[in-house]
């Protein structure tokens, strides 16, 4: 007889998330998974009916010992903080990471558990599948998927399965992330980032696979959006201080674009109308890209995507540029040294 799959804990870190969170916690609820289940829902301060979804959530699943839903509190509302949280109150060797507006592909957690064993690796993830509900989120779905807005990203756009720097979420063999002591708190955004890093410093594998898709529910305004992609921005330019061989000519692109563009936009306002080719050049380049991107959507989507990629990529470059360096500093200090296993005798 067959030995029972793995138990898993689910964790999901949730702010201002009524939107979706009932929908993604159905999609962990409903895996095609024979193993037993818990999810751990680490609560920020939420304004919206976050906590009174959560609090119904728990109460539906209270008799079913598959898949019961829990709840923590996670009082600074940031996420490496409530990664911690939920994995302190979680109990299973396997611990899957979800947000509340991720929705599980319905094998997601079958394949992860199976790559696990195949690979060796201790964290394993595969692709973030942007998917919009209205005309404005279709266009940043279409954007955050193409190679002209997020460049050779693999758990974007796609890729040969392999050995990776990092992955979207994380299926993780708990004693890798208590090996490691967990997320760095400081690390308010690329917390991903860094905890992989450690775990590839201490010799560990880190796995990407096309198998593993994530749908993903984009921000629901440019407002929302621009402050995403300039934090996204602001902490990438941590992670290059943070550790000089991270870089690479993708990440200097947006900052890049934001500087030859506020350059052409003065030459042309003082110097000579010349100065104006960069901007429109720019310009066009966004639209001409937005032909492929925008394949097969609604025209009222379509118009919305060189909003949608001019807004990631200055809102990126942006934050990129203007990234403290006391920020930096502080992160840095708070350095975690990678632990190795210990050795066999």
């Amino acid at each position: 007889m067959p030995a029972a799959p793995p138990a898993v804990s689910v964790i999901m870190p949730v702010l201002n998330e009524e939107r979706h969170l009932r929908d993604a916690v159905r999609h962990i609820l409903q895996q095609d998974y024979a193993g037993e289940m818990e999810v751990v829902i680490a609560l920020g301060p939420s304004t919206d009916r976050t906590d009174e979804i959560a609090a119904e959530l728990v109460r539906e699943t209270a008799s079913n010992p598959w898949g019961r839903v829990h709840t923590v509190p996670n009082p600074t509302g940031r996420t490496p903080a409530a990664l911690n949280a939920a994995i302190r109150a979680s109990r299973h060797p396997i611990v899957v990471r979800v947000d509340g507006h991720g929705m599980l592909s319905p094998d997601y957690i079958a394949t992860a558990v199976r790559l696990l064993e195949e690979t060796g690796a201790q964290n394993v993830g595969g692709i973030m599948h942007a998917e919009g509900e209205n005309d404005w989120e279709h266009a940043v779905a279409a954007a955050m998927t193409s190679k002209i807005g997020v460049g050779n990203a693999a758990f974007h756009t796609g890729g040969e399965a392999g050995p990776a720097e990092t992955v979207y979420l994380g299926v993780f063999r708990r004693e890798a992330l208590e090996r490691q002591g967990g997320y760095n708190e400081e690390f308010i955004r690329a917390q991903d980032w860094e905890l992989n890093f450690r775990i590839r410093e201490a010799g560990g594998l880190i796995w990407f696979s096309p198998e593993l898709r994530v749908r993903y529910r984009p921000r629901p305004s440019v407002k929302a959006l621009a402050k995403q992609y300039k934090d996204y921005g602001r902490w990438r330019r941590v992670v290059a201080r943070y550790h000089s061989g991270s870089i690479n000519l993708r990440y200097l692109a947006p900052p890049a674009a934001v500087c030859a563009i506020a350059a052409g936009l003065v030459v042309g306002a003082v110097l000579t109308p010349l100065g104006f080719v960069v901007p429109a050049g720019y310009l066009a380049a966004i639209t001409a890209g937005s032909v492929p991107a925008g394949k097969g959507l609604p025209w009222k989507a379509r118009v919305r995507i060189p909003v949608a990629l001019a807004t990631m990529h200055m809102s990126w470059g942006f934050g990129f540029l203007t990234s403290p360096r006391s920020l930096a500093k502080k992160v840095i200090e708070s350095r975690r040294p990678a632990v190795t296993a210990p050795t066999q005798a």
